[in-house]
Protein backbone atom coordinates (compact mmCIF):
# COMPACT_ATOMS: atom_id res chain seq x y z
CA UNK A 1 0.00 0.00 0.00
CA UNK A 2 1.33 3.35 -0.57
CA UNK A 3 1.57 6.05 1.87
CA UNK A 4 -1.03 7.42 4.49
CA UNK A 5 -0.24 11.48 4.59
CA UNK A 6 -0.05 12.81 8.16
CA UNK A 7 0.71 9.58 9.74
CA UNK A 8 3.68 9.17 11.67
CA UNK A 9 3.82 5.38 10.73
CA UNK A 10 4.67 6.33 7.56
CA UNK A 11 7.78 6.22 5.82
CA UNK A 12 7.01 7.05 2.40
CA UNK A 13 4.94 10.48 2.82
CA UNK A 14 8.33 12.94 3.45
CA UNK A 15 9.28 13.12 -0.45
CA UNK A 16 10.19 16.46 -1.27
CA UNK A 17 9.85 17.65 -4.97
CA UNK A 18 14.12 18.78 -4.71
CA UNK A 19 14.51 15.07 -4.44
CA UNK A 20 11.86 14.43 -7.26
CA UNK A 21 13.51 16.46 -9.42
CA UNK A 22 16.17 14.58 -10.19
CA UNK A 23 14.42 11.81 -11.68
CA UNK A 24 14.64 11.07 -15.70
CA UNK A 25 11.34 10.29 -16.48
CA UNK A 26 9.56 13.24 -18.80
CA UNK A 27 7.22 13.69 -15.55
CA UNK A 28 6.40 17.12 -17.45
CA UNK A 29 4.54 15.34 -20.09
CA UNK A 30 2.46 13.74 -17.31
CA UNK A 31 1.57 16.60 -14.99
CA UNK A 32 -1.85 18.67 -14.90
CA UNK A 33 -0.83 21.87 -16.32
CA UNK A 34 -3.13 24.11 -18.80
CA UNK A 35 -3.21 26.24 -21.65
CA UNK A 36 -5.18 28.96 -23.48
CA UNK A 37 -8.50 28.97 -24.89
CA UNK A 38 -10.50 28.40 -28.12
CA UNK A 39 -13.42 27.26 -27.98
CA UNK A 40 -14.55 23.73 -28.97
CA UNK A 41 -17.63 22.01 -30.22
CA UNK A 42 -17.25 19.42 -28.25
CA UNK A 43 -20.05 18.88 -24.98
CA UNK A 44 -19.68 21.78 -22.18
CA UNK A 45 -20.63 21.23 -18.71
CA UNK A 46 -23.42 21.99 -17.49
CA UNK A 47 -22.02 23.17 -13.95
CA UNK A 48 -19.07 25.07 -13.01
CA UNK A 49 -16.99 24.89 -9.89
CA UNK A 50 -15.99 28.84 -10.56
CA UNK A 51 -18.59 30.10 -7.72
CA UNK A 52 -17.04 28.10 -5.43
CA UNK A 53 -15.25 29.20 -2.23
CA UNK A 54 -11.83 28.16 -1.82
CA UNK A 55 -11.44 25.80 1.37
CA UNK A 56 -9.57 26.80 4.57
CA UNK A 57 -5.91 25.15 4.02
CA UNK A 58 -6.73 22.74 7.18
CA UNK A 59 -9.63 21.71 5.74
CA UNK A 60 -7.91 20.67 1.90
CA UNK A 61 -5.49 19.56 3.83
CA UNK A 62 -7.99 16.73 5.96
CA UNK A 63 -9.47 15.98 2.52
CA UNK A 64 -6.07 15.23 0.88
CA UNK A 65 -5.66 12.73 3.82
CA UNK A 66 -8.82 11.05 3.28
CA UNK A 67 -8.28 10.65 -0.14
CA UNK A 68 -4.99 9.17 -0.13
CA UNK A 69 -6.55 6.74 2.43
CA UNK A 70 -9.21 5.61 0.34
CA UNK A 71 -7.93 5.98 -3.02
CA UNK A 72 -4.29 4.81 -2.77
CA UNK A 73 -5.15 1.26 -1.79
CA UNK A 74 -8.04 0.78 -4.57
CA UNK A 75 -5.24 2.21 -7.37
CA UNK A 76 -2.54 -0.23 -6.11
CA UNK A 77 -5.76 -3.03 -6.76
CA UNK A 78 -6.68 -1.52 -9.73
CA UNK A 79 -2.96 -1.57 -10.29
CA UNK A 80 -1.91 -5.13 -9.57
CA UNK A 81 -4.87 -6.55 -11.77
CA UNK A 82 -4.60 -4.76 -15.02
CA UNK A 83 -0.90 -4.63 -14.79
CA UNK A 84 0.74 -7.24 -12.34
CA UNK A 85 4.34 -7.40 -13.88
CA UNK A 86 5.66 -3.56 -12.46
CA UNK A 87 5.60 -1.89 -8.73
CA UNK A 88 2.36 -0.75 -8.00
CA UNK A 89 3.67 0.52 -4.50
CA UNK A 90 2.47 4.34 -5.21
CA UNK A 91 4.49 6.95 -2.90
CA UNK A 92 2.21 10.39 -2.57
CA UNK A 93 4.11 13.20 -2.06
CA UNK A 94 3.55 17.07 -1.28
CA UNK A 95 5.52 20.09 -2.57
CA UNK A 96 4.82 22.74 -0.07
CA UNK A 97 6.93 24.77 -1.92
CA UNK A 98 4.17 27.74 -3.23
CA UNK A 99 6.31 28.62 -6.04
CA UNK A 100 5.89 25.49 -7.85
CA UNK A 101 2.27 26.89 -8.44
CA UNK A 102 -1.21 24.21 -9.13
CA UNK A 103 -0.10 21.31 -10.54
CA UNK A 104 0.00 17.25 -10.23
CA UNK A 105 2.00 14.59 -11.76
CA UNK A 106 3.72 11.11 -11.70
CA UNK A 107 6.51 9.95 -12.21
CA UNK A 108 9.36 7.37 -11.32
CA UNK A 109 12.54 6.87 -9.76
CA UNK A 110 15.60 5.52 -10.98
CA UNK A 111 14.41 1.48 -9.42
CA UNK A 112 10.64 2.73 -11.01
CA UNK A 113 8.94 3.70 -8.67
CA UNK A 114 5.77 5.29 -8.68
CA UNK A 115 5.35 8.70 -7.07
CA UNK A 116 2.34 10.64 -7.49
CA UNK A 117 3.10 14.28 -6.58
CA UNK A 118 0.82 17.25 -5.65
CA UNK A 119 1.44 20.95 -4.71
CA UNK A 120 0.33 22.30 -1.69
CA UNK A 121 -1.48 24.84 -4.42
CA UNK A 122 -3.19 22.02 -5.83
CA UNK A 123 -4.66 20.84 -2.95
CA UNK A 124 -5.23 24.70 -1.72
CA UNK A 125 -6.85 25.11 -4.87
CA UNK A 126 -9.53 22.25 -4.65
CA UNK A 127 -13.31 23.15 -3.93
CA UNK A 128 -14.71 19.88 -2.83
CA UNK A 129 -12.69 16.31 -1.88
CA UNK A 130 -14.12 15.14 -5.01
CA UNK A 131 -11.44 17.14 -7.36
CA UNK A 132 -8.67 15.92 -4.83
CA UNK A 133 -9.95 12.54 -5.69
CA UNK A 134 -10.12 12.37 -9.35
CA UNK A 135 -7.09 14.14 -9.78
CA UNK A 136 -5.29 11.32 -8.09
CA UNK A 137 -7.26 8.71 -9.59
CA UNK A 138 -5.81 10.27 -13.04
CA UNK A 139 -2.17 10.29 -12.15
CA UNK A 140 -1.83 7.01 -10.64
CA UNK A 141 -4.01 5.98 -13.77
CA UNK A 142 -0.87 7.36 -15.85
CA UNK A 143 1.57 5.09 -14.17
CA UNK A 144 -1.16 1.84 -14.30
CA UNK A 145 -1.77 2.62 -18.46
CA UNK A 146 2.42 2.76 -18.47
CA UNK A 147 2.16 6.62 -20.31
CA UNK A 148 5.92 7.35 -19.32
CA UNK A 149 7.21 4.07 -20.59
CA UNK A 150 5.38 5.10 -23.81
CA UNK A 151 6.44 8.44 -24.30
CA UNK A 152 9.65 7.68 -23.85
CA UNK A 153 9.95 5.40 -26.36
CA UNK A 154 8.10 7.42 -28.74
CA UNK A 155 10.68 10.27 -28.20
CA UNK A 156 13.70 7.76 -29.05
CA UNK A 157 12.03 6.91 -31.97
CA UNK A 158 11.00 10.97 -32.81
CA UNK A 159 14.62 11.74 -32.20
CA UNK A 160 16.30 8.88 -34.39
CA UNK A 161 13.76 9.71 -37.12
CA UNK A 162 14.82 13.05 -37.31
CA UNK A 163 18.09 12.90 -36.75
CA UNK A 164 19.12 10.60 -39.61
CA UNK A 165 17.17 12.62 -41.58
CA UNK A 166 19.44 15.94 -40.92
CA UNK A 167 21.56 13.61 -41.60
CA UNK A 168 21.09 12.10 -44.75
CA UNK A 169 20.25 15.82 -45.84
CA UNK A 170 23.83 16.57 -45.20
CA UNK A 171 23.84 18.09 -41.57
CA UNK A 172 26.59 18.65 -39.94
CA UNK A 173 27.12 17.47 -35.91
CA UNK A 174 25.13 20.07 -34.19
CA UNK A 175 22.02 20.00 -37.32
CA UNK A 176 21.55 16.17 -36.79
CA UNK A 177 21.32 16.98 -32.77
CA UNK A 178 19.02 19.65 -32.96
CA UNK A 179 16.70 17.81 -35.56
CA UNK A 180 17.19 14.72 -32.72
CA UNK A 181 15.86 17.27 -29.78
CA UNK A 182 12.82 18.50 -31.90
CA UNK A 183 12.29 15.04 -33.00
CA UNK A 184 11.90 14.01 -29.51
CA UNK A 185 9.63 16.65 -28.41
CA UNK A 186 7.48 15.42 -31.20
CA UNK A 187 7.42 12.14 -30.65
CA UNK A 188 6.66 12.65 -26.80
CA UNK A 189 3.83 14.52 -27.65
CA UNK A 190 2.17 12.61 -30.48
CA UNK A 191 0.11 10.40 -28.18
CA UNK A 192 -0.01 13.08 -25.09
CA UNK A 193 -3.55 14.05 -25.67
CA UNK A 194 -4.87 10.35 -25.78
CA UNK A 195 -2.96 9.49 -23.23
CA UNK A 196 -4.82 12.48 -20.63
CA UNK A 197 -8.36 11.36 -22.00
CA UNK A 198 -6.79 7.24 -21.17
CA UNK A 199 -6.01 8.73 -17.69
CA UNK A 200 -9.13 10.96 -16.93
CA UNK A 201 -11.64 7.64 -17.76
CA UNK A 202 -9.11 5.43 -15.76
CA UNK A 203 -9.04 8.11 -13.02
CA UNK A 204 -12.89 8.03 -13.15
CA UNK A 205 -13.12 4.18 -11.98
CA UNK A 206 -10.51 4.40 -9.73
CA UNK A 207 -12.37 7.10 -7.69
CA UNK A 208 -15.86 6.15 -8.94
CA UNK A 209 -14.29 3.01 -6.68
CA UNK A 210 -12.61 4.86 -3.58
CA UNK A 211 -16.14 6.43 -3.07
CA UNK A 212 -15.95 9.71 -4.55
CA UNK A 213 -18.04 11.50 -7.48
CA UNK A 214 -15.77 11.76 -10.16
CA UNK A 215 -18.53 13.95 -12.09
CA UNK A 216 -18.37 16.33 -9.34
CA UNK A 217 -14.70 16.26 -9.56
CA UNK A 218 -14.25 16.68 -13.01
CA UNK A 219 -15.79 20.19 -12.54
CA UNK A 220 -12.48 21.28 -12.11
CA UNK A 221 -11.22 21.42 -15.44
CA UNK A 222 -14.33 24.68 -15.43
CA UNK A 223 -11.83 26.61 -13.52
CA UNK A 224 -8.96 26.01 -16.09
CA UNK A 225 -8.20 27.62 -18.79
CA UNK A 226 -8.75 25.45 -22.05
CA UNK A 227 -5.99 24.16 -24.37
CA UNK A 228 -7.99 23.41 -27.60
CA UNK A 229 -6.92 21.86 -30.36
CA UNK A 230 -3.83 23.16 -30.34
CA UNK A 231 -1.21 21.54 -32.46
CA UNK A 232 1.49 18.99 -30.68
CA UNK A 233 -0.76 19.99 -27.72
CA UNK A 234 -0.42 18.19 -24.35
CA UNK A 235 -3.61 18.01 -22.95
CA UNK A 236 -7.45 18.07 -24.76
CA UNK A 237 -10.05 20.17 -24.76
CA UNK A 238 -11.72 20.86 -21.03
CA UNK A 239 -15.03 19.96 -22.57
CA UNK A 240 -13.95 16.69 -24.30
CA UNK A 241 -12.20 15.59 -20.72
CA UNK A 242 -15.51 15.74 -18.87
CA UNK A 243 -17.38 14.50 -21.45
CA UNK A 244 -14.99 11.39 -21.14
CA UNK A 245 -15.65 11.49 -17.37
CA UNK A 246 -19.75 11.32 -18.21
CA UNK A 247 -19.05 8.30 -20.59
CA UNK A 248 -17.27 6.14 -18.22
CA UNK A 249 -19.97 7.10 -15.03
CA UNK A 250 -22.72 5.73 -17.46
CA UNK A 251 -20.92 2.90 -17.97
CA UNK A 252 -20.50 1.88 -14.50
CA UNK A 253 -23.86 2.52 -13.41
Amino acid sequence: MGCKIGLAATKRCLVLMRAILILPMLAFLAACQVASPPPTSAPTSTASSDNLPKLAPDVAMNNFRTVVAKVDPIAEDICRQETPDQNCNFTIAIERDRNAGINAFQTLDNAGNPYLVFTIGLIEDARNIDELAFVMGHEAAHHIARHIPRQRASAQGGALIFGVLAGIAGGDASMVQNAADIGATVGARRFSQDHELQADALGTVIAYRAGFDPERGAQYFTRLPDPGETFLGTHPPNANRIQIVRDTMANLR
